[in-house]
């Protein structure tokens, strides 16, 4: 065996999660090496590890916001077709078609980049980097066989897992014909005809990234709508409104069964619905798997460590990180903390060594107010609380909420018809109308939401919301100016009977009268303190 290199801190996996967190712990002057697959492949080809950034920086956020920008490009040109007469332009009837090839390869130079910032920023730090698969030989002990086929056993007395997860694929026949949303990213051209399975966010962000690219997508999914796991009704009705109007083809009740390929060389994705009846669909040129991920850990023998994971395979943590084992942490996807985001596991990493290495013994994230955004078509953003969560918590009697849907200016401009609807909500809380969660879809909300983010996190009412002055005309002013508290019969001077509007829960509490007494008598006390004090420094 070979011999055993120590260190202060051993970190599996070099993803975005993985990097802060090691790149935080030497700068406090820790001895850190981090081990990561690279960029992995099988021998049908297929990614098994993502490389350096991890799934964010290759196969997740950059690439994808990428293909967004080029889908929501195009989606632009096509809706200028219906809207820019509004506005006195004659515009061509066709976007005509995306270059994906030069796309692609623009894209994975720009990957590429990323990929080579990593390493050097490591090597900046001070970190070493060791390539290859790891496993525990114990709870401080971990063997590394490199991409080289080098033997390297590494100890250390404080050791991170965040190793992310991978594309589940449902175990179906011909699913090999199935690609994941990995595979997505190595497609060479755009398929004329794709089907997407799947409710969930990444599902929706692939099957609307692909329709507004000009394919003929279809979007296979369980249930009667998409998203249902996480986000508040109102935004699923009004994407479910959005995908009919404007997005792929939608195919509700459908669970994936089996693939064939057909004498034509195009692909049958057979399905089932809710009464087990079988449906063939035909002639797609690419059959796109996004059921779900699942964690990446089945390599590393975690029972050897003494470790053991949920029923999912996800490792159960603290509030502070903490796994079951001493000296074992992990953050990110691997995670049971349900939070699959790369900002939540760059935050916790970095929190996670200000505790270790920093002296900050009560370091950590707080989960409760982390606003999302899914890259839908139109875009989705979410903070805090659904609504159906906050009846849940604090009681129906407790929650109140304010809603409005409408056609942003740039549309309701449109004498044409094609509008792009908004949608926006706030979860109320208690008499002070704390905003305990806050919801958008439509134009900008991807790009409205931080600012919302910082509000809801510091406790902000809606008088907090209203206070403010909006600017107008915009989107997110709507957050600010929902008003409408009513109004209520009062007796005028007059005698006579009117309306006049109803103050706001926050004011209707009249202040307590005050006791004269009270006042008298504390005046008087710091009276004589006041006196005390001088009568001290005199005699001094």
């Amino acid at each position: 065996m070979p011999s055993i290199a120590e260190y202060d801190f051993i970190v599996i996996g070099g993803g975005s999660g993985g990097s802060a967190c090691a790149r935080r712990a030497a700068e406090y002057g820790a001895r850190v090496v981090i081990i990561d697959k690279g960029p992995t492949r099988d021998a049908d080809g297929k990614r098994t590890g993502a490389g350096f950034g991890g799934t964010c920086v290759n196969v997740g956020c950059v690439p994808k916001k990428i293909m967004f920008f080029a889908s929501s490009q195009r989606e632009a040109m096509v809706g200028n077709v219906a809207t820019a007469p509004s506005f006195g332009f004659n515009v061509p009837e066709s976007a005509g078609d995306v270059d994906w090839t030069a796309l692609k390869e623009r894209r994975d130079k720009y990957v590429a980049d990323l990929n080579g910032k990593y390493a050097v920023n490591w090597t900046k730090a001070k970190i070493d980097i060791v390539t290859g698969e790891a496993k525990f030989e114990s709870a401080n002990t971990v063997h590394v066989v490199t991409s080289n086929g080098e033997e390297r056993l590494l100890r250390a007395p404080k050791v991170l897992i965040a190793v992310g997860g991978m594309p589940a694929m449902p175990s179906i026949p011909g699913i090999d014909l199935a690609i994941s949303s990995d595979g997505f990213f190595d497609l060479e051209q755009r398929p004329q005809k794709v089907a997407v399975v799947g409710a969930g966010y990444i599902a929706v962000e692939m099957a609307g990234i692909l329709h507004g690219l000009g394919s003929d997508a279809h979007l296979f999914f369980r249930g009667e709508t998409v998203m249902r796991h996480g986000f508040d009704p109102f935004v699923v009705e009004a994407l479910m409104g959005e995908l009919k109007a404007h997005g792929p083809s939608l195919h509700p009740g459908s669970s994936p069964a089996r693939l064939f390929r057909a004498t034509d060389g195009k692909i049958t994705l057979v399905v089932t619905d809710e009464r087990g009846v079988a449906h063939e669909h035909a002639g797609f040129d690419c059959v796109l798997m996004a059921i779900g991920r699942k964690p990446n850990t089945a390599p590393l023998k975690l029972d050897k460590a003494g470790l053991s994971v949920s029923k999912s395979g996800h490792i159960d943590v603290d509030e502070y990180e903490a796994t079951s084992v001493a000296g074992i942490y992990s953050i990110g996807d691997v995670t049971s903390t349900g939070y699959e985001l790369t900002p939540v596991a760059i935050a916790a990493g970095r929190r996670l060594s200000d505790r270790l290495f920093g002296a900050e013994p009560k370091a950590r994230i707080e989960y409760a107010t982390i606003a999302t955004v899914v890259f839908s078509h139109p875009p989705i953003g979410t903070i805090g609380l659904t609504e159906p969560q906050a009846r849940k918590e604090f009681g129906d009697d407790a929650i109140s909420t304010k809603t409005a849907r409408f056609a942003s200016m740039g549309y309701a401009f449109n004498a044409q018809g094609h509008k792009v609807m908004t949608g926006l909500k706030l979860v109320l809380c208690g008499p002070e109308e704390r905003v305990v969660g806050l919801h958008c879809i439509g134009p900008s909300s991807d790009e409205m939401l931080q600012g919302f983010a910082v509000a809801v996190r510091m406790g902000a009412t809606r008088h907090d919301f209203e206070a403010s002055v909006a600017i107008h005309p915009t989107i997110a002013e709507e957050f600010v100016t929902f008003g409408g508290w009513g109004q209520k019969k009062v007796v005028n001077a007059d005698g006579m009977k009117e309306m006049r509007p109803t103050l706001p829960p926050f004011l209707q509490t009249k202040p307590k009268p005050v006791n004269p007494l009270a006042v008298f008598v504390g005046g008087a006390a710091v009276g004589i303190l006041i006196g005390a004090l001088i009568s001290k420094g005199r005699s001094k």
